[in-house]
């Protein structure tokens, strides 16, 4: 910057530092200034985990029918009518970007449990946003006596991008974003020991710092569902955190606890907060199980509730 300075004084003054009437300056001068100012200012601190890209595209309005249309281009084995079906609508919850977190709830005059159904909580894993989505059409043709809420995509910042990510907009893996006991301390030291600081398992800067995450925690205090189901991908196995006996087996997915992890909702709910959580892993994160397996899941799901839970 002072070299580019001294340059620019040899430009603009005479010989002896006296001033001229008129100085005919090169048209690259201004060039020059601009170069050497935007040098001297600092580039702002990333933030670990989170995502650098181009200027994001403007955010258009998300809709049922909107996102109908685009998940009906991504989704393994999601028509459009799949999805107009399930009927689905804005809650409370928005997105860091605004968009809504979009739900149905499927319930019985005479129901007796609350279950709350959960996909796309990692953007890329688009076989569990499908799933959900088959699973309303599935409640809705199957008396229980439960009341459903489905919250078929968590992240749709994530899922909507052009190339999904397992983060949310602000580059944080949700699903280590949860109060779990120590967090402060356990989850940065599993991220950055364990995981090598990954970003894609960023667990942000302190738990329930993102809207989706906190409108989660938020609905278990109000809604007090009696089990949640989160469906993730693509590990092909069925886990369990919670009270009661777990399920040995959804279809072909069998039992496998994997343990838990600092800020899951999991660890969050099933160990903390005794609210039973049944976490479906899925075989693919975009190939969605054929309708007879996904059906003989649902079937598994309600035979299970009725006999451990209370729902029959």
């Amino acid at each position: 910057m002072i070299c580019t300075m001294r340059v620019l004084e040899r430009i603009l003054l005479p010989p002896f530092g006296r001033p001229v009437a008129a100085v005919l300056v090169p048209m690259w001068v201004p060039m020059l200034v601009m170069v050497a100012t935007t040098s001297a200012i600092a580039a702002p601190a990333r933030t670990p985990g989170a995502v650098i890209s181009a200027p994001p595209k403007a955010i258009e309005p998300l809709t049922p029918m909107s996102l109908c249309d685009q998940l009906s281009h991504r989704l393994p084995n999601v028509s459009r009518t799949v999805c107009a079906r399930a009927q689905l609508a804005p809650g409370a919850a928005v997105s860091v970007q605004g968009r809504p977190l979009l739900q149905r709830d499927v319930s019985a005059v005479s129901s007796r449990l609350r279950v709350l159904v959960l996909g796309g909580i990692h953007g890329d894993e688009l076989s569990s946003t499908a799933l959900v989505l088959h699973w309303i059409g599935a409640a809705m043709e199957t008396p229980s006596n439960i009341h459903w809420r489905f919250v078929p995509l968590m992240n749709p910042d994530g899922m909507l991008l052009d190339k999904p990510t397992r983060t949310n907009a602000r580059g944080v893996d949700l699903n280590r974003n949860f109060p779990t006991p120590g967090w402060d301390k356990e989850a940065p030291a599993y991220w950055s020991k364990r995981t090598r600081s990954d970003p894609r398992r960023y667990p942000g800067p302190k738990p329930l710092s993102e809207p989706e995450s906190r409108w989660l925690h938020d609905e278990m205090e109000r809604w007090k569902p009696d089990l949640i189901v989160s469906v993730h991908a693509p590990y092909g196995v069925l886990d369990f955190d919670g009270p009661t006996v777990a399920p040995q087996r959804l279809g072909r997915l069998y039992l496998d606890q994997v343990g838990i992890f600092p800020g899951s909702l999991g660890n969050y709910g099933g160990v903390h907060k005794k609210v039973p959580v049944v976490t479906i892993e899925l075989p693919s994160a975009l190939r969605t199980p054929q309708e007879a397996e996904i059906r003989q899941m649902w079937l598994d799901l309600l035979r299970w509730t009725a006999e451990r839970l209370g729902a029959g």
